[in-house]
Parts: structure tokens; C-alpha cells; sequence
């Protein structure tokens, strides 16, 4: 079984204000790792880091070590665009492509990658919708456009995408935080699926949630990593006071 994801020492600034101090945790792989905390404490920009999407903004930089099934992410010559085709990642915001339709959607980063076959191109979009548990709903509009899809199934859709070109890692950044219950149910399911075969993060300001879906949680409060363990121990005999103050809603 490979190994997930190990950090260590991870620092992050925007410009001279530092935003992450000496992150360290793992996130093992066919499991579900997740991240609580207040907004602004540094949960988003810790999943950036994981992919190497955080230096892409101007004035952005960050130091420490990234080691996927043992291999560092930020060595000398390592190349960013090939991280991120090993750790895809859903954003908050369901952000189909708009001009393109539900199979070009899918299809997108095979294409980029070079893949010209037509029946290659099909049967991968036809897998990675049915990961998706999209492909019963959509198989019959596959020419339509992605953004004409509900809030729920354009998610699903974004995670068809990114799971198509058969990532390593899935990062999610509240991937539910648009939907109703019923498209966040779906989704919940979803990532009990997809964790046979990745390593999932996700962020989440829903705790239920976090307890629902995963094996491990991190708590970060600005910046640091205040506590990381099991996730049902952490939400029933948390070691540190911030955590059992934020669990019961005493902050945040």
C-alpha cells in the first residue's frame, strides 16, 4: 500500500506575512483526512501547498517538505504541473468549464495530456462519470453544457474531471459548502467511494461532516496545527482546550 502523504515543517507567507507555521502531519493514503477550523486560520492555503497551487499567486512562496509515498514535492527540478496532475483538487465553488460540455469537461485534462483517441477519451469519461456516481444522471446529455448541470451535479462533475486523469491524492476545499443536503449527501458518499483508490483531504467548516467522512482530523487555529489525531477521538476527548473550545462552539 503506498503511503499517503507526510508533511513536515511547512511554512507559508503571502508577500512578508506568514500565514502557516511548521505544519506536520500525514494524511495516509486510502483514507480520508480532514481539516476544521475558523476561517482565515490557514486550511486552504495548507491544501495549496499540498499541490503546489500556492506559489502560483504573485509574492507567494513556502518552505518545508512534501513527501508523496516518499518522494519530495518541492526538490530541485521537480515539476509543479506534473503535482498537480498527481493531486487534483475540487474547489468550493462548482467551477465547470461553461463554454465546454459535460464530456469535454471530462475529458479536458486527458486532452492536454495529449490523448487524442477517441474511444481512449470515451471510456475514461465514462469511468471517471461513473466514480462520479454522474454518469446514470448525464449519459444522455454528455453534448450538453457543464454549467447547465445543478449545483450538486456540476460538483460531481468537477470531481469526474479531476479523478479522470487518475490522480494519486484528491484535495477538496468545502466542496459542499454551495449545496443543499441532498447534494452534500451524495457528495459524502462520493468521497467514502473514491478513498479506496486515493488519498483524500478535504477542508470543511462543517464538523459533522469531518466526523462523518473521516478517519483523521487536523484542527488549525492561525496558522498552526493545534491538534491532529483520529478524527472520533478528536471530537470526543480532544487533548488540547482550543480544539475543545472550538468543538463546542465556543469560537469560530
Amino acid at each position: 500500500m503506498a503511503d499517503g502523504l507526510e508533511v513536515s515543517d511547512l511554512n507559508a507567507w503571502f508577500g512578508s506575512r506568514q500565514v502557516l507555521k511548521n505544519i506536520g502531519l500525514r494524511a495516509p493514503a486510502n483514507g480520508v483526512t480532514a481539516l476544521i477550523g475558523p476561517s482565515g486560520c490557514g486550511k486552504s492555503t495548507f491544501v495549496r501547498c499540498l499541490n503546489r497551487m500556492h506559489e502560483v499567486v504573485p509574492g507567494a512562496r513556502a518552505t518545508g517538505q512534501v513527501l508523496l509515498n516518499g518522494e519530495d514535492l518541492y526538490a530541485p527540478g521537480v515539476d509543479p504541473v506534473m503535482i498537480r496532475r498527481r493531486i487534483g483538487m475540487v474547489f468550493q465553488k462548482p467551477n465547470p468549464f461553461p463554454t465546454m460540455s459535460v464530456f469535454d469537461n471530462v475529458a479536458a485534462g486527458l486532452r492536454l495530456a495529449g490523448v487524442r483517441d477517441k474511444n481512449v477519451l470515451h471510456e475514461v469519461v465514462e469511468r471517471a462519470l461513473g466514480q462520479a456516481a454522474l454518469w446514470d444522471e448525464v449519459k444522455d446529455e454528455l453534448h450538453k453544457s457543464g454549467s447547465s448541470l445543478s449545483g450538486g451535479q456540476q460538483q460531481r462533475l468537477c470531481i469526474a474531471r479531476a479523478v479522470a486523469v487518475q490522480p494519486e491524492v484528491l484535495l477538496m476545499d468545502e466542496p459542499c459548502s454551495a449545496l443543499d443536503p441532498i447534494a452534500t449527501a451524495k457528495i459524502e458518499d462520493l468521497i467514502l467511494e473514491l478513498k479506496k483508490d486515493l488519498t483524500i483531504v478535504i477542508v470543511t467548516h462543517n464538523m459533522q461532516q469531518a466526523a462523518r467522512v473521516s478517519e483523521w482530523t487536523g484542527f488549525f487555529l492561525m496558522g498552526e496545527l493545534i491538534e491532529f489525531g483520529v478524527t472520533r477521538e478528536l471530537f470526543t476527548a480532544p487533548r488540547q482546550k482550543k480544539t475543545e473550545e472550538y468543538i463546542t462552539g465556543r469560537f469560530g
